[in-house]
């Protein structure tokens, strides 16, 4: 992992410019005094381990369909820390058993569980590129990740979207939630942004966040998406 030298920042996203890349395609970046050339910078071993990114965006961003388009484009393995959970819940072991009585009394797994599931996943998967969908979802969460796993993640994607277009997704999806109506929705989001923006708020000050608008097609989300990944292909 680099490290990079940064200014002060005011607390959300004040501050980012465009930084052209070689293939002068231009994508928004978080500022900071200098950005450390990832070719030059990483070591062998570096460019052998994980190449991670965290997916983050509230309920209706989009993240998840993005994710999908972003895999199958590509290559990236996409690992739901959701689908982890509920997967390990439905499994015979220990931990599963725990993350259901835990459900059933209305309470969320301890951030280490999570993180030791995607370090799993990671370890056990033959691809060495991951999105990370949907986690970190607050402080504890991410620090809890850097803790156990001893890495920061490579960079951020942020779905930044207006909340009457979140909340519009999310009651067309029709998926028969029954927290699906728009009172529960907006308060999910109030959620959202008490406890996962200051997540991004984070990673901007890195210089680490990508922050995408995600409003729009799914077509069109992604031809801003797509210039990102593209400019990574020398890397990983």
């Amino acid at each position: 992992m680099y490290r990079r030298r940064l200014t002060s920042l005011p607390l959300f996203f004040s501050h980012f410019h465009q930084v052209k890349r070689a293939d002068q395609l231009k994508i928004y970046q978080a500022f900071s005094t200098e950005i450390i050339n990832p070719v030059e910078s990483e070591s062998s071993s570096t460019r052998n381990s994980p190449y991670v990114a965290f997916v983050l965006g509230g309920p209706g961003s989009g993240k998840g369909t993005q994710c999908l388009k972003i895999a199958e484009t590509f290559g990236f393995e996409h690992i739901g820390a959701g689908d982890l959970l509920r997967k390990e819940m439905y499994s015979s072991t220990e931990e599963g058993a725990m993350i259901q009585k835990l459900m059933r009394e209305g309470s969320i797994a301890p951030s280490e569980v999570t993180v030791k599931l995607i370090q799993k996943a990671i370890e056990s998967a033959e691809n060495r590129k991951f999105l990370i969908d949907g986690f970190p979802r607050s402080e504890e969460n991410r620090t809890a990740y850097e803790r156990i796993i001893g890495a920061e993640p490579n960079f951020v994607l942020f779905f930044d979207c207006p909340e009457e277009v979140m909340v519009k997704r999310v009651l067309n999806r029709n998926e028969g939630r029954v927290d699906d109506n728009e009172h529960t929705v907006k308060e999910r989001l109030k959620v959202y942004k008490a406890v996962t923006l200051p997540v991004v708020n984070h990673y901007a000050k890195k210089g680490k966040l990508y922050k995408i608008d995600g409003t729009g097609t799914q077509e069109e989300i992604f031809e801003r998406v797509r210039p990102i990944f593209s400019s990574l292909s020398s890397l990983v």
